[in-house]
């Protein structure tokens, strides 16, 4: 029986969806008699120990995902599990995404003290969010709306939107969705009014490359469909060099009939007096990503970026 050690981030969302992702591959081996257990082990990140800073000024790349990739090339841990949205474009020489599973609501969702959307938000609300993705957006919708800055895992960004004076605060569905809190989910906002985070309700199951014992595992746990999605706007995040500090999102759905992707990927600029935006359709994931970031540029993204690259 091989001990398999899984890294994880100590938030309470971390936990419960890498003990989600234990149970599944369990399961697994269960099922086709696989001779693996699993031990889960926390680790902190740079991401978690700086709370008072926004992410965009905290500046560079795996803030929540280098510590526990570090532990991966040190042998500490035998595989991690990261949300999606926060893994970088490039990897560690000797670590690859494993698996990447079924992907859940990758849309950003808001959580309200009065009313049931965006547009019953009254002039002037303050809303809660740290990420520049989403501030931008929001505010390209309705310029009206004060954004003040809110860090802290969900159960700390939920308390302050009573304790804080927020009219609405703005999440990732997805969280809600594993904490099995979807019932706190006042109204999701559309993907036209807010492009989600690259990955955002996606998983990704970091090993090494040399694994192949538990490379072999992780295929079952597999999801292609999820995967081509996830590959065609991580493409298109490596083509743009984006990372917490530029206003950036993608995302990408796959036709059920036909198998071809549409990704739709966004530039903006902090205060939402930009926007730009581009929809393309494909059958090859890297050429799409890479076909959309390159129709952005044309547009003027790099002049929008320039300044804003860390």
């Amino acid at each position: 029986m091989r001990k398999i050690r899984v890294g994880t981030r100590q938030s309470a969302l971390a936990l419960t969806q890498t003990g989600q992702v234990i149970a599944a591959l369990e399961a697994i081996c269960r099922e086709y008699d696989l001779p693996f257990e699993f031990e889960m082990h926390k680790i902190v990140t740079k991401g978690d120990r700086i709370l008072d800073v926004t992410l965009s000024k905290v500046g560079g790349k795996g803030l929540f995902v280098k510590e526990i990739e570090q532990a991966l090339i040190d042998n500490e841990i035998d595989m991690a599990v990261h949300s999606m949205k926060d893994m970088p474009w490039e990897l560690p020489t000797g670590l690859c995404i494993g698996a990447i599973p079924k992907r859940v609501d990758p849309r950003d969702c808001l959580i309200m003290s009065k009313g049931s959307s965006i547009d019953d938000l009254p002039q002037g609300a303050k809303v809660g969010t740290s990420s520049l993705r989403r501030s931008s957006q929001l505010q390209a919708y309705r310029k009206d709306l004060v954004i003040e800055p809110l860090r802290g895992n969900i159960d700390t960004r939920l308390k302050k939107l009573q304790t804080e004076g927020f009219d609405a605060i703005v999440l990732a569905a997805a969280g809600l969705f594993r904490m099995d809190w979807e019932d706190k989910i006042t109204s999701h906002i559309p993907i036209d009014i807010s492009l989600p985070a690259v990955g955002q309700g996606a998983l990704a199951i970091e090993c090494r490359e040399e694994d192949e014992q538990l490379l072999q595992l992780l295929e079952h746990y597999h999801s292609e469909d999820t995967a081509r999605a996830v590959r065609a706007e991580r493409a298109f995040l490596g083509r743009m060099n984006g990372g917490c500090q530029i206003p950036i999102g993608a995302y990408a759905a796959q036709h059920e009939q036909t198998g071809q992707l549409t990704l739709t990927g966004m530039v903006g600029s902090p205060d939402g007096s930009t926007i730009l935006k581009v929809v393309k359709e494909g059958d090859h994931p890297e050429n799409l990503g890479n076909a959309v970031a390159e129709e952005l540029l044309s547009q003027g993204a790099e002049q929008l970026l320039g300044p804003l690259r860390g």
